[in-house]
């Protein structure tokens, strides 16, 4: 019965969502690189067979011995040494109706093309199926003193464009096998939190739980600016590895790291530091840097854990940092955020948590109104507008803290008494 359950928890599932999610990312992003990778090359393959084909029907000794009865007799060679010279499949040279005078097979001399010839003389690249199979070629027309005398076409088969893409396979299959890897890290971190949490509850019986759909929205923008800064440094990164720019690559992640391991470090340091709000930071340091706000946090080492639990703890702290947020992006001068966890002056030491912002503050004759349900001061309309303060009132003075707003600049402070050690 206790393992049933514990398959069924939250969880369980969380890992699972997580780790499913991170499996088709990956295996989506292992086919766009290849799709990418094979679209290159076929690009390139075009680009070089009109350039190949334009040079060869430019030359005088080309549209000379096509003039000539046996024209396969000076031309062969001359389509031979292209091919051993640039690598392509075939170097086809032909009169104006079609038959041709160079072959890579011998045999094929004297057979008609296989290929659209244009009607006009003009040059025209196409994925046509011949002799060696599907293949991408140019025709160009020959002219000498202004007539068409005849036909160079020039092809890569399909075969020869993805035989330069399989020596890139196993480097698309280490980014891959490393972001699934670290994905499914992420899956375990996710559930180690969730059980931190939940326990080992089924998801039902969390959802009639938790008393706040705020905590839950502000922690799912959290992680999904983190998820999105991280999409795109990773996505940069494997860019810049493949241009083979690989110091470039390695001072991206490595900046990433390092801004995400400084707040790590600051909530690992804290003797009462709460996981569930240490992820909840990072989150929001990654959405305050995607909606250009510069971020600061402190935390004293010192500083006790609060009576909160985390569920209520992330409704408080995302709560204050989102309106935060919002009052610094509507500012017209510099716009920034400011977060300390600390200790009171008090016996025995209370939590103390500011969070201040560029904003212009809130007018004195609406203070009192911020803390009602339904009442904002910003533009109507959108979904959950006053409810972030009124909830963090209510939690706060269920806990026995107190909430304050302070001027210049504008801060909200929270005191929340300690949990016992």
């Amino acid at each position: 019965m206790s393992s049933q359950r514990r398959h069924d928890s939250a969880a369980s599932r969380v890992f699972a969502i997580v780790a499913v999610s991170a499996l088709v990312i990956v295996a989506a992003l292992a086919i766009v690189l290849v799709v990418d990778a094979e679209r290159t090359e076929r690009n390139e393959a075009e680009e070089v067979t009109r350039a190949v084909a334009a040079s060869l029907a430019s030359l005088p000794e080309v549209g000379a011995a096509l003039t000539l009865p046996d024209a396969s007799a000076s031309l062969q060679p001359l389509a031979e040494d292209v091919m051993a010279r640039t690598g392509l499949d075939f170097v086809t040279i032909m009169t104006p109706e079609g038959i041709r005078v160079t072959h890579r097979d011998p045999v094929e001399i004297g057979r008609h093309y296989l290929g659209t010839i244009p009607a006009t003389p003009s040059m025209q690249t196409e994925e046509f199926t011949g002799t060696l199979g599907p293949s991408v070629r140019t025709i160009v027309p020959v002219e000498s003193e202004g007539a068409l005398v005849g036909w160079v076409s020039v092809g890569v088969t399909i075969g020869s464009i993805w035989s330069k893409i399989v020596p890139r396979l196993p480097f698309v299959a280490t980014i891959a096998l490393a972001l699934l890897a670290a994905g499914l890290i992420g899956a375990w971190l996710a559930r180690r939190s969730t059980r931190r949490v939940a326990g080992d509850l089924p998801a039902g019986t969390i959802r009639d739980a938790v008393a706040s759909y705020e905590s839950v929205r502000t922690l799912g923008e959290a992680l999904r600016a983190q998820t999105h800064e991280h999409g795109n440094r990773m996505h940069t990164a494997v860019s810049l590895l493949e241009l083979g720019r690989t110091s470039e690559a390695i001072e991206i992640l490595t900046e990433t790291s390092r801004q995400s391991q400084e707040l790590v470090d600051q909530v690992a340091a804290r003797r009462g530091g709460d996981p569930t709000v240490g992820a909840l930071l990072l989150g929001k340091a990654a959405q305050a840097r995607e909606r250009g706000i510069d971020w600061s946090a402190e935390i004293d080492p010192q500083a006790p854990r609060s009576v909160l639990s985390p569920v209520d703890a992330v409704s408080v702290v995302g709560n204050l940092i989102d309106n935060a947020m919002d009052a610094a992006a509507a500012a017209d001068g510099p716009r920034w955020v400011r977060v300390v966890f600390g200790a009171t002056a008090s016996s025995p030491p209370a939590l103390r948590l500011e969070v201040s912002d560029s904003g212009i503050g809130v007018p004195h004759d609406l203070r009192e109104r911020i803390y009602e349900h339904g009442f904002s001061t910003k533009p109507g309309g959108a979904e959950g507008r006053g409810v972030g303060l009124a909830l963090v009132h209510s939690i706060v003075a269920d806990a026995g803290g107190t909430l304050a707003l302070q001027d210049d600049p504008t801060a909200f402070v929270v005191t929340l008494p300690a949990r016992p050690l």
